[in-house]
């Protein structure tokens, strides 16, 4: 016993210590975001930039001749000419002769060299100024990073300074009941957070030279503890053998989710442009997501996957759903010159609380349906990589036993007749929303190509029905 208060009492310390250490290195994170965060993006060129590009064609070209006066004209800071000058070269890509004040026409002998230099000098101007742009956005992208980075540290050290040690109301009951299936604990950390979640690190062998699955293990764990069922986590250890390992086992929540899906490709194309993934690799939450690329066929699909992979990559890491198409988009606008912008949907379900969140990227609305309706969770947003500072839009809501989210691409409410094809979808809902997700999801699909005899775009169907978990009594 006092061994065992001895390791409690040392992971307490370690957790307040690294608790600590992780709120030490958010604010670091933070300042070095700070100190990154001064210079911003410029829109076009500037009044400097005319400036040089009008001095260097005079050196190039003027010598001593000042009969025109361009450039001191254009120093005086009322100089409209300049202004003027700066955006038919944006508008246009070059400045024509016609552009030039009448005293230049009339007096300068060699305007096409001059115009000539002043466009190749404007053009580098131009071209600098884009490289810095992007250089800037590529400097943005790093400091969001190391700013959701930061929230992310101190929102788990917080967790960490608030967990409640609970192993000692548990541990004997689970020691026995390994014990029984030939599994000896040398010791174990069961956690309490803030919002009754829990979690426990066994360290644990068997002793029968046989093995045991960490799944079995975590049944075994539930029967003893009490509580909802308890999962061992997909990170760790799958199995249990003769040497000793610490195995991470995380509860299940109040809540568990079935699914659906069902999809094809535009007339004429092999390759639907849509993707989708459903994702529980997140303790307590499951992931949605569905992304349309533009256009149809194989470059569409490119496009739509490599959004889908990245966003389930940084929520995987634990970055929120707000910042994981914030940083989505960034990484569009850095690929390349050519703009392949993507839809993106995506929902979370907390399977503790059964809260619902949706985020949105040019994406059509949600439904949620129960017993009392159908409701409509919109957001007209552009698509990620079309924007620099995009704002995705959160939606939020409660999800009660047997509610179902249904997800669709913009390819099946087209497909729909009527102008308010949103409310078209909406009463065929109110009519099938009883069916379980991949029967509903075959017959949204259906619905949707019946008025047609040929698909116009890609269209996806994404269905996922809440439960509520069987709690075990006592």
């Amino acid at each position: 016993m006092f061994y065992r208060k001895k390791v409690h009492n040392n992971m307490e310390g370690i957790h307040v210590y690294t608790a600590r250490r992780l709120s030490d290195m958010a604010n670091s994170l933070e300042g070095l975001a700070r100190a990154f965060d001064r210079e911003k993006s410029v829109g076009g060129l500037s009044r400097e930039d005319g400036l040089a590009a009008l001095q260097m064609a005079g050196a190039m070209v003027c010598g001593d001749c000042s009969k025109c006066n361009l450039y001191s004209d254009s120093e005086k800071e009322d100089s409209y000419y300049l202004y003027y000058l700066l955006r038919a070269f944006e508008q246009k890509g070059n400045v024509e002769p016609k552009d030039m004040p009448r005293l230049f026409r009339e007096k300068c002998g060699r305007q096409e060299d001059y115009v000539g230099h002043l466009n190749r000098n404007l053009g580098r101007a131009t071209m600098n100024l884009t490289w810095k742009n992007r250089f800037l956005e590529s400097r943005d992208a790093v400091i969001s990073q190391f700013r959701e980075l930061a929230v992310i540290l101190e929102e788990f050290a917080r967790q960490m300074e608030q967990a409640v040690d609970v192993t000692d109301q548990v541990e004997a009951a689970v020691r026995r009941a390994f014990l029984r299936r030939h599994m000896v604990i040398d010791h174990m950390l069961m956690l309490e957070y803030d919002n009754k979640h829990r979690e426990a690190y066994i360290t644990v062998r068997t002793n029968n030279g046989r093995c045991v699955m960490a799944k079995d293990a975590g049944e075994f764990l539930g029967q003893a503890a009490g509580g909802r069922g308890w999962i061992a986590a997909r990170d760790g250890r799958s199995v249990i053998n003769r040497q000793f390992a610490t195995v991470r086992f995380i509860e299940e929540g109040s809540y568990r989710v079935t699914w659906g899906v069902a999809g094809t490709a535009k007339s004429g194309e092999t390759v639907s442009g849509d993707n989708y993934t459903f994702s529980q690799n997140t303790p307590g939450q499951v992931i949605m997501s569905l992304s349309d690329g533009m256009g149809s066929g194989e470059q569409a699909a490119r496009e739509s996957q490599r959004v889908i992979e990245l966003a389930e990559q940084l929520l995987e890491a634990g970055y929120t759903a707000r910042a994981t198409l914030k940083l989505v988009n960034t990484v569009l606008l850095l690929v390349g010159e050519e703009q392949h912008p993507a839809t993106v949907d995506l929902c979370c379900i907390d399977l503790y609380t059964g809260v619902l969140e949706v985020m949105k990227l040019g994406a059509v609305a949600t439904y949620v349906l129960d017993e009392s309706g159908v409701e409509l969770l919109a957001a007209a947003v552009a698509p990620a990589g079309v924007l620099e500072q995009v704002e995705p839009v959160l939606l939020s809501r409660k999800l009660w036993e047997n509610s179902l989210v249904v997800m669709v691409s913009d390819g099946v409410l087209e497909a729909l007749p009527g102008e308010d094809k949103e409310q078209v979808m909406r009463e065929y809902l109110e009519d099938v929303w009883g069916g379980n997700p991949q029967e509903l999801a075959e017959q949204i699909l259906e619905f949707a190509m019946s008025f047609s005899e040929e698909n116009r775009d890609d269209m996806t169907v994404l269905t996922a029905r809440v439960w509520k978990r069987n709690m075990p009594e006592g």
